[in-house]
């Protein structure tokens, strides 16, 4: 009997993807296939097997199906941070975090590579991508124990973006093995950043008068 359970456990159909991931990983084919701006929502249902009411139930626009994406891929790198993150630098954190997001990323390379081409000149893609970046820039912030709320946290948004979108540049133009060229340009423009901090916060700092530094 435990045989015969054992066989039938081997033999089970996997459950199928949900639409939400087919229509994401089919969206990611065709752009990597045809680019994004040529790219339908027929055709992106067409290549997940959905019928087109189907796919609106889950993105009713080509964008909404890039927030789907980016959502992936942020729950992707948040399951994967270690604890022992915790016992790093700030700046090492996020440099852990952010090369965790490229990882992610790498299967997709082609897709973005055409997304981002097409995207040139189209005033709702980089609105609707902004919006995306800021709000997963925030959460990689929180993954790395720095915190994306308030006047402080907002400022940290808008930062990391712009060095996650040139980091991303780098990365799209990167044929190398081990991201290396990638990795030097986070880490150049990381320690800028936190060059940048430095020099705030001793402005920041009143100066103590003569008789407070003889104590």
């Amino acid at each position: 009997m435990a045989a015969k359970r054992a066989a039938k456990k081997k033999t089970a159909a996997r459950p199928a993807p949900e639409p939400r991931d087919r229509a994401i990983d089919a969206a990611m084919a065709v752009a990597a296939e045809t680019g994004w701006r040529k790219a339908t929502l027929a055709d992106i249902a067409d290549k997940a097997d959905l019928s087109l009411a189907e796919l609106y139930a889950v993105f009713p626009s080509k964008s909404s199906v890039l927030t789907g994406f980016s959502r992936r891929i942020d729950g992707i790198v948040l399951a994967g941070i270690p604890r022992d993150l915790a016992d790093e630098s700030p700046r090492d954190r996020l440099f852990d975090v952010l090369m965790r997001r490229l990882d992610a990323l790498d299967p997709y390379k082609a897709a973005l590579a055409n997304i981002a081409g097409d995207g040139v000149g189209d005033p709702v893609a980089v609105l609707a991508a902004g919006c995306r970046i800021g709000r997963s820039m925030s959460w990689m912030l929180e993954a790395a124990g720095l915190s994306g709320a308030g006047l402080r946290g907002r400022l940290r948004v808008k930062g990391l973006a712009a060095i996650w979108l040139l980091t991303l540049r780098a990365w799209l133009a990167d044929d190398s093995d081990d991201k290396g060229r990638t990795m030097a340009v986070l880490d150049r423009h990381l320690s800028r950043a936190d060059a940048v901090i430095a020099r705030c916060r001793r402005r920041a700092t009143p100066e103590a008068p003569p008789e407070a530094a003889a104590a």
